[in-house]
């Protein structure tokens, strides 16, 4: 009698449950880039030619290190499944627009092989990949990118204020000249409610991915209304920052809120970089956890600490606590029964 044949490419499912995912990798990350697109897109027309070499040299980079990786190590080649050009996607937005082409690729090399390939690759990560990059830029080359300026942008016609204890400031981004006024004077000399506007539609100031509010958060949008992320995370993060920049602030509550919310790496954080499912808590008591957190540490370093943008840093911290929140979170094993000594 011969044996049976077993047939391994379409393998037999018996019994249930079963847990059947409508979207996998590479079309979440597509939706990501999809959802994206309208910010970069709108930046790029406004900043020119600058924006498009940053996104360029990242992109290559990011690309480039993971294929020659997986080259090197006799991998499969991982780049259908997007997750390398969502981070040089990200890390090109979080970048001022006159950033080197060299420093921004040396930027998009580290993310990928110091934050991603190092670990074994997408899903083994413990830190978010694109916001190492930025960080790696930021404390090697920040006297660099302090000086970036965008031709016509709203600061030219500002004097900036002395700065005191202030010695990482980047003089091109409002949350710059915020912190410099709150450091000389205990007020501002512009307008707060001036710069909602500006902030929402058109920002020439500041990284490439603050140059519409609205936009990001219509991406943040149809992210959650796919079911990409989880609502929670963005609300959590983005509450927290509201609610202590206006406890915090020098202005009336609700003029902080709305500018620290919509001034810097807020959204793009919240929305494209908390959300991360591999360096994000597991269970929703977690995540709104997580996100407190990032708003937390993102608001004291604004506010007390020597850099006005604290956004990269929160949410890096908070990714080394995933670990811990998941643990203490853990919940219970179905049909586990506790039993003493």
């Amino acid at each position: 009698m011969s044996e049976p044949v077993i047939d391994l490419s379409r393998p037999k499912i018996t019994s249930s449950p079963h847990v059947a995912a409508s979207e996998n990798v590479t079309q979440i990350m597509l939706w990501v880039v999809a959802a994206l697109a309208p910010a970069a897109i709108w930046a790029v027309w406004n900043l020119g030619i600058p924006a498009v070499i940053v996104f360029v040299a990242c992109l290559t980079s990011c690309l480039g290190t993971e294929a020659l990786w997986n080259y090197l190590a006799k991998r499969p080649q991982t780049l259908l499944d997007g997750s390398a050009l969502v981070t040089g996607l990200l890390l090109a937005m979080t970048l001022p627009p006159r950033t080197p082409w060299w420093m921004a690729a040396t930027g998009g090399i580290l993310a990928i092989a110091l934050a991603k390939m190092i670990f074994g690759g997408l899903g083994w990560n413990l830190f978010n990949p694109a916001l190492v990059g930025r960080a790696m830029v930021t404390i090697s080359w920040a006297g660099v990118l302090a000086i970036q300026k965008v031709p016509g942008g709203w600061f030219e016609g500002l004097s900036l204020p002395a700065t005191g204890d202030l010695d990482a400031i980047n003089g091109a981004t409002r949350l710059a000249l915020a912190a410099a006024d709150r450091a000389a004077s205990g007020g501002y000399a512009y307008d707060l409610q001036a710069q909602f506007q500006p902030l929402l539609v058109r920002n020439l100031s500041g990284c490439i991915g603050e140059v519409s509010g609205a936009l990001l958060v219509l991406g943040g949008f149809v992210l959650i209304a796919k079911g990409i992320i989880d609502w929670r995370i963005p609300a959590g993060y983005i509450g927290t920052v509201a609610v202590l920049s206006g406890l915090f602030g020098v202005n009336g509550f609700l003029e902080e809120a709305a500018f620290n919310v919509l001034a810097g790496g807020v959204l793009l954080g919240a929305f494209f970089m908390a959300t991360d499912y591999v360096t994000s808590p597991m269970t929703r008591t977690g995540r709104l956890i997580f996100a407190f957190g990032c708003g937390l540490i993102n608001v004291v370093g604004r506010f007390f600490g020597p850099m006005p943008e604290s956004t990269t840093f929160a949410i890096l911290f908070m990714n080394g606590l995933v670990p811990l929140i998941d643990r203490s979170l853990r919940p219970r094993t179905f049909g586990w029964v506790s039993r003493d000594g």
